[in-house]
């Protein structure tokens, strides 16, 4: 089974849409979630988990947390805010950490994918870096990135299309009325995103198949 995580706070925005996308290519049995509107703490370091691997902060990435476990493959992703992995990504990665004491790694070999979702264009994504890295330290395989054209949020503020330190002004100048070409790309108009989901979806097909 692939467990797909869509850490954005939009319940249906580009990272979920990508996210999905990679699942329903892979025509595996897969699950979805969005972390869109739960509650999920980062770890607290109590360390109450080292005994038996089980974190004991209890919100809603205790389920989450399981279904991780069952899972043959994660397709994880999240957005870029402000030159970082949001904060709801980050404390589920985090969470992790209970899954990997006195030699025991929960999630190892299980393979990964990182989906990261940004405005901007950078030349080393640090939302990559740091899913990448927290699937490497639970001993996961990470077999692909998918790289996402975000949609920033000053386009449905309200107040884009006067403010001097938004994305809209920074792109177009100062216009008097959004058009359809002032907006950024949708999922489905990213060729390159595209063409990137749907090689993802068919390696994780062709290696869990030939796993089984």
């Amino acid at each position: 089974m692939i467990l797909g995580i869509s850490a954005s706070g939009r319940k249906d925005g580009i990272t979920s849409k990508v996210v999905k996308t990679i699942l329903e290519t892979s025509n595996l049995e897969t699950e979805y979630i969005s972390l869109a509107g739960k509650r999920i703490n980062g770890c607290i370091g109590c360390t109450r988990c080292a005994a038996d691997n089980q974190c004991k902060v209890e919100d809603d990435w205790i389920e989450i947390g399981e279904k991780m476990k069952k899972a043959d493959a994660i397709v994880f992703g999240a957005p870029n805010y402000k030159g970082t992995i949001n904060a709801l990504g980050h404390a589920c990665l985090e969470r992790t950490f209970c899954f990997r004491h006195r030699g025991v790694f929960n999630l190892a070999g299980k393979l990964g994918v990182s989906v990261s979702t940004s405005y901007g264009k950078e030349k080393e994504d640090p939302v990559h870096l740091i899913i990448k890295r927290i699937m490497s330290s639970n001993m996961m395989a990470v077999i692909d990135t998918v790289s996402a054209h975000g949609y920033s949020q000053c386009y449905t503020c309200g107040y884009g299309l006067d403010c001097e330190a938004g994305n809209i002004v920074r792109t177009h100048g100062f216009i008097e009325k959004i058009e359809e070409e002032h907006y950024p790309p949708c999922f489905e108009g990213q060729d390159d995103t595209v063409f990137q989901v749907h090689k993802t979806g068919k390696l994780l097909d062709s290696i869990l198949r030939n796993k089984a």
